[in-house]
């Protein structure tokens, strides 16, 4: 929770000053912390684990449920489906770049990519696991994971820490660069229409860069209240503060609304947006937020302008080739 406050100490610093700066590509990868280094039977154990619903008490969901590879790396629904139909009050944010973020979760309650991957598997709507030692007793049952952890990690392996290192581990390698944002900040000028262009400068104009900076248009870690500007009309539309953000977690008072700033990196791709899902085009979630946000009202020209931009942050996927997992010949978990 320290690093929490800070960052949010951070954020009451960066209000008072334009941390836009010079526009930055997308690195093609990203560090990994010195206690889990990267290795390629890492990522390929977690990404066995990442896609394994027998990591969920009905053997029903997986990471990938509500974090879909195959898409823009979340599910598309106001709020994902966990076991037995359960539904949560947030929206499933992307796993595309989750590696350049500060924090996890939108709330931010999560430190790293490691202390994420542990949380869904035994929340009771998500997953449904009523422990870890559960999980690590499934998967010692498997012999496939026996081999795959010890290539991985070494012998008797199987662990808590050591299955969500793998599962961090591979989403780190999950970066989509290469957008026609990066090949025109790169030197390729024709790589943007001049509609995009118009909508980069007007991004930069209003202030969007403010929150939204940086390689993966999240901020330094920031976090940033939301809504700024409270709006009886859009409230009994879409429920925007229903949600107390950071105070759910930190019991603070002064946390309420506050929320990580999302990446827009494949933005077009992760619809509905918000935290809670609520708004269903990108084109009316710009207005919003120029109007929540930042008190502007915007020309259908100017968002059209900027939604164009904002389509050109879309990268290039690496191409994820499912994999085959550990079978449990003559038995089954459920």
């Amino acid at each position: 929770m320290f690093k929490i406050r800070s960052l949010v100490t951070a954020l009451a610093l960066a209000s008072s000053v334009s941390v836009a700066s010079a526009w930055e590509a997308l690195p093609t990868q990203v560090d990994a912390p010195a206690d889990n280094p990267t290795t390629a039977a890492k990522v390929e154990l977690g990404q066995m684990l990442y896609h394994d619903p027998r990591l969920s008490s009905t053997g029903t969901v997986s990471c990938s449920s509500c974090h879909n590879t195959m898409l823009g790396g979340e599910d598309n629904r106001p709020n994902s489906m966990g076991v037995n139909g359960q539904t949560g009050g947030r929206s499933a944010p992307t796993v595309w770049n989750s590696a350049f973020n500060t924090v996890q979760f939108w709330d931010g309650r999560a430190a790293s990519l490691e202390a994420q991957a542990a949380g869904p598997v035994t929340n009771p709507i998500e997953m449904g696991m009523k422990s870890w030692d559960d999980v690590v007793a499934r998967l010692k049952a498997i012999e496939g994971y026996q081999q795959a952890f010890e290539q991985a990690f070494g012998k008797d392996s199987i662990s808590k820490d050591n299955a969500t290192k793998a599962i961090a581990a591979y989403e780190r390698t999950l970066i989509t660069p290469n957008s026609p944002y990066d090949k025109y900040v790169g030197g390729d000028k024709s790589a943007l229409s001049a509609q995009q262009v118009r909508g980069m400068e007007k991004v930069a104009e209003l202030g969007c860069t403010n929150c939204h900076s940086g390689p993966a248009f999240n901020g330094p870690g920031m976090f940033q209240k939301f809504p700024v500007i409270p709006n009886g009309y859009f409230e009994a539309q879409y429920h925007i503060s229903k949600d107390k953000g950071l105070a759910e977690v930190s019991k603070n008072p002064a946390d309420e609304h506050l929320f990580k700033v999302p990446t827009l990196r494949n933005v077009a791709l992760t619809a509905p947006y918000f935290h809670n899902g609520s708004v269903k085009t990108l084109d009316k979630a710009v207005t919003l937020m120029a109007k929540l946000q930042l008190g502007k009202d915007l020309t259908k020209e100017e968002v059209a302008d900027i939604v164009a931009f904002l389509n050109g942050l879309t990268g290039e996927f690496p191409k994820q080739k499912m994999p085959a997992l550990p079978a449990t010949p003559d038995s089954t978990f459920n």
